[in-house]
């Protein structure tokens, strides 16, 4: 009786049938460490490719099991030098290049995408993705808001599509032993964790300039209100504006509040008030916090305390002792035995290859517990749009963790989510 041999792509669709259940599969039945055949590999589509996009794009391309074929960017000259990037890895001119992320989407020969967009974009791509049918990383915040964020879990369990957010700094081994330290009782009960941010910044009032050729300023601003063009509004420094993002609070606090809530055993919950103080900029383009300080407090009592002094740092206090890992990998411990307990790897933020191949290895088995699944990104990046909304209202708000509401403040709840510019729509 002949066998039928299923093929990567097949064994995948079939998978997620039953994606509530992890499947365990030996690394050789993967084809990995060895050559991989091209019926065995997991076709990819990258979707924003301009800084970080990049690094993703490259790392992607380096696992063996990835065959890169899509790009897409609103900028000619991301897309363009992206393609450059893929033709070269290869050795030839086949992957496409696409301005429209649904052109990516539509195609049935791709498996993957990587979403690295800026943030008001994460997530409309990764829910219209899931429909699709693919399976995505996709950069950190998981969302421009709350309720964007809960939309987002849900329609990847309605679809059970895998989803890894790019909270890189979970698969660091000096930022783990931190809360590992965390975890195993050695600073005895831990009653404060420290998020040390970076200040935001100022920008002086922009004169509005022709969108330049080759850049789809409109389809960038997407689902954003409309704004007159100006380069600062854009690329690296959109993250400064409150209608694409959070400032320092969803850009690097993204990463420390995720490894507070891991630390704290809390990671598919979060404190219950808020109360914090704010300078924003008094004029000119950026209007997130320049300098601030939040206290967020659980219902055990525990402080999560995130400031803007940095240098970008985790610490977490117990009555017997405190442990700390910055982004130079520079791990510090009170009593200095806690430091001797474990080996450390001195590696800063930028050694972060196993969190892309942790996505990799659970699209195949369609494990869909990445290290950084929704739930867990959704309530980290929950601390960190409370956070903003604390300051932005100059009040303190109490949350209801069970039903992702303020107590009390209607006028709290009215930003859980924003209007969309038509014709974008969750």
């Amino acid at each position: 009786m002949a066998v039928k041999r299923m093929t990567r792509r097949g064994f995948i669709r079939t998978a997620a049938l039953g994606a509530a259940v992890p499947y365990i599969v030996p690394a050789s039945a993967l084809g990995q460490g060895t050559e991989v055949a091209p019926s065995e590999r997991l076709t990819m589509g990258c979707i924003g490719i301009g800084g970080m996009g990049t690094r993703d794009l490259s790392d992607f391309l380096t696992q063996a099991d990835v065959h890169v074929v899509a790009v897409c960017d609103v900028d000619t000259g991301h897309r363009d030098q992206a393609k450059t990037l893929v033709d070269t890895h290869y050795d030839n001119e086949d992957c496409a290049a696409y301005n429209d992320f649904r052109e990516v989407l539509a195609r049935d020969d791709i498996d993957t995408v990587l979403i690295a967009t800026p943030d008001h974009w994460h997530a409309l791509i990764a829910i219209e993705a899931a429909k699709a049918g693919k399976d995505m990383y996709c950069e950190k915040p998981i969302s421009l808001t709350i309720a964007e964020g809960r939309a987002v879990v849900q329609t990847m369990e309605r679809h059970a599509r895998i989803y890894q957010s790019g909270t890189q700094r979970r698969s660091i081994g000096c930022f783990r032993f931190a809360v590992e330290v965390a975890w195993s009782g050695m600073l005895g009960r831990i009653h404060t964790i420290h998020t040390l941010l970076d200040p935001g910044r100022e920008c002086p009032p922009q004169t509005p300039r022709p969108v330049p050729a080759g850049f789809d300023y409109d389809r960038w601003l997407g689902p954003a209100p409309y704004e007159p063009y100006t380069p600062l509004r854009c690329h690296g420094s959109f993250r400064w504006i409150y209608d694409y993002s959070g400032g320092q609070l969803t850009d690097i606090g993204a990463h420390f509040n995720d490894l507070a809530q891991w630390g704290n055993g809390t990671e598919l919950g979060g404190p219950v008030e808020y109360d914090g103080w704010a300078e924003f900029p008094r004029e000119g383009l950026f209007d997130t916090p320049i300098h601030f300080g939040v206290e967020a407090t659980y219902a055990n009592g525990v402080k999560l305390l995130y400031h803007d002094t940095g240098p970008r740092t985790v610490r977490f206090e117990g009555d017997e002792g405190w442990v700390s890992v910055d982004d130079d990998g520079n791990v510090n411990a009170s009593p200095e035995s806690i430091l001797r307990s474990k080996s450390i790897v001195k590696q800063s933020y930028a050694y972060w290859t196993g969190h892309h191949r942790n996505f990799l290895d659970c699209v195949k088995t369609r494990n869909p517990f990445t290290i950084a699944r929704p739930e867990v990104a959704q309530r980290s990046t929950t601390t960190c749009h409370i956070g903003n909304l604390c300051l932005r209202l100059g009040r303190r708000l109490r949350w209801d963790l069970a039903a992702e509401r303020f107590i009390d403040d209607p006028a709290a709840n009215a930003l859980l989510s924003r209007a969309m510019r038509a014709p974008w729509h969750l």
